[in-house]
């Protein structure tokens, strides 16, 4: 009996050793803030995926930039440094111009055609990001992007030489195209660049201005121009997914296809109550006047033109089947 038990306690210790060597911790970088739409439903996957996994994968989230900041968070998932993070698709045009697409302005003003134009790139952004070591998740847009400014804007002069908030190559090349002067500043550093006087302007959503309580840098103007609908990505290291079992793979991709579904329904509601939020705390909520659109419309244009040549026939085959 003695021989039989200290063999039962052996098996069992090897069993539990098993399940533990089994069990993965991954630490996920996020670079907005924890009140933020995408960091609360990137919490609520989180959450899931570590209560529905039975302990196999606990996935712990940082939100604003606590464990990388905004723009250093592709690098360290891709290092596998971070085994999960979140980042904004269109800040990495360098890396492949598919993924600055959603951030052409008007050539999607509406959520149905931003989803439209995301079915029509997510196979084939996924398949660029395999070949960088990284694994897709799931992607949420912001709302529509608008115009802020501290100064009131009624015509093409008053654009020139505005210094303006840019966060990548499209929103530089917009300030180029209309006059505007601008300055490369991630999210987190908003709040002190307008208060610094270093920029007057930015193209956002009113989520972040509202997040960021803009009014209270001077900011009194908000323009609904809806130039476009970017979106931000989660992504995983693909060494770290590949030490998950196929099960817990599953699990993740089925709360990952939940959390985007969730997440694009909180961005719709955003884009109607942050607009409010704006209002009500005295800003100056409307649009441009017909010749402003028009000109913001010719920029676009041209925009599109160049960003297609620069991603060439993989960019020409994604805006057929959007088309």
């Amino acid at each position: 009996m003695k021989l039989i038990k200290y063999f039962l306690t052996i098996f069992a210790s090897l069993v539990l050793f098993s399940n533990v060597s089994l069990a993965e911790k991954w630490d996920m970088a996020l670079a907005y803030g924890a009140g933020n739409f995408h960091s609360a439903n990137a919490t609520e996957f989180a959450k899931n995926v570590t209560e529905k996994s039975g302990g196999k994968l606990t996935i712990v989230t940082h939100p604003g930039g606590s464990l990388y900041k905004g723009g250093e968070i592709f690098r360290a998932v891709r290092t596998g440094q971070a085994p999960i993070g979140e980042r904004f698709m269109s800040a990495l045009g360098k890396e492949d111009p598919l993924l600055e697409i959603d951030s052409q302005p008007f050539l999607a003003t509406s959520y149905s055609d931003a989803m439209k134009l995301y079915k029509a790139t997510k196979d084939e952004i996924a398949k660029s990001l395999d070949a960088k070591g990284l694994v897709f998740l799931y992607a949420v847009p912001w709302p529509a992007q608008g115009l802020y400014s501290k100064k009131e804007i009624n015509t093409l002069d008053d654009l020139k030489g505005l210094k303006f908030r840019a966060y990548n190559s499209a929103t530089i090349r917009i300030a180029e195209l209309t006059g505007m002067a601008p300055t490369k500043i991630e999210a987190a550093e908003i709040s002190q660049a307008f208060s610094t006087g270093a920029v007057e302007s930015m193209i956002t959503s009113p989520t972040t201005g509202k997040n960021k309580k803009i009014w209270e840098n001077g900011v009194k103007y908000f323009y609904d121009i809806a130039a476009w609908f970017p979106k931000n990505m989660i992504i995983a290291n693909k060494d770290a997914w590949n030490k998950l079992d196929k099960a817990t793979q599953d699990l993740v991709r089925k709360e990952a296809a939940l959390a985007e579904r969730k997440g694009w329904q909180l961005s719709k509601r955003g884009n109607v109550a942050d607009k409010k939020a704006l209002a009500d705390a005295g800003m100056v909520v409307g649009k441009v006047n017909s010749v402003l659109q028009k000109h913001f419309e010719s920029v676009g244009a041209t925009m599109a033109k160049e960003w297609s040549a620069k991603a060439g026939s993989r960019g020409a085959a994604v805006l057929s089947a959007y088309k």
